[in-house]
């Protein structure tokens, strides 16, 4: 299990810096100024250069990334209820990005600006879910009427 959870979080990290790459990507794009920029100028200020600001980006990405992907393993909590897993997994992402996003200034720095980081943020979170939800749903359907058509078959 340790093995597995070191694995998928190192694979969570890469992801997490391709995540953080494309949030800049847009976060560029809304600027509008046709000019990348690897981390919004506000991280320079703090950060005392853009150097300093990229890598702790990329270390912050990384951090949450891992986290992202290691929550996965909750959902292999088979005696867990779907509601516990669903909290769980909820929370450690919660408390794993926000810090991130408000410290790479992917957000206002203000109380409206938490309310609208977690109002898309629990959107978004939702959306997936629900998807996820449904297409296991109907994946369990269709194994259970293949499993009725061969009970069928059999005359058992």
């Amino acid at each position: 299990m340790k093995k597995k959870l070191l694995l998928l979080c190192g694979v969570g990290a890469a992801l997490g810096v391709a995540l953080s790459t494309l949030i800049t990507i847009f976060i560029s794009l809304t600027v509008g100024d046709g000019r990348f920029y690897a981390v919004v100028p506000e991280l320079i200020e703090d950060c005392g250069g853009e150097l300093n600001a990229v890598m702790l980006q990329t270390a912050l990405s990384m951090l949450y990334g891992a986290a992202w992907a290691g929550a996965a393993l909750i959902w292999k909590q088979d005696r867990w209820s779907l509601t516990r897993q669903t909290v769980t997994h909820l929370i450690i992402c919660s408390a794993a990005t926000f810090p991130v996003a408000w410290l790479c200034r992917w957000m206002r720095h203000d109380a409206v600006g938490a309310a609208l980081y977690f109002g898309i943020f629990f959107a978004v979170y939702a959306l997936i879910w629900l998807g996820q939800y449904l297409g296991i749903r109907r994946r369990v359907r269709e194994m259970n009427r293949e499993i009725g058509a061969r009970r069928s078959r059999q005359g058992t």
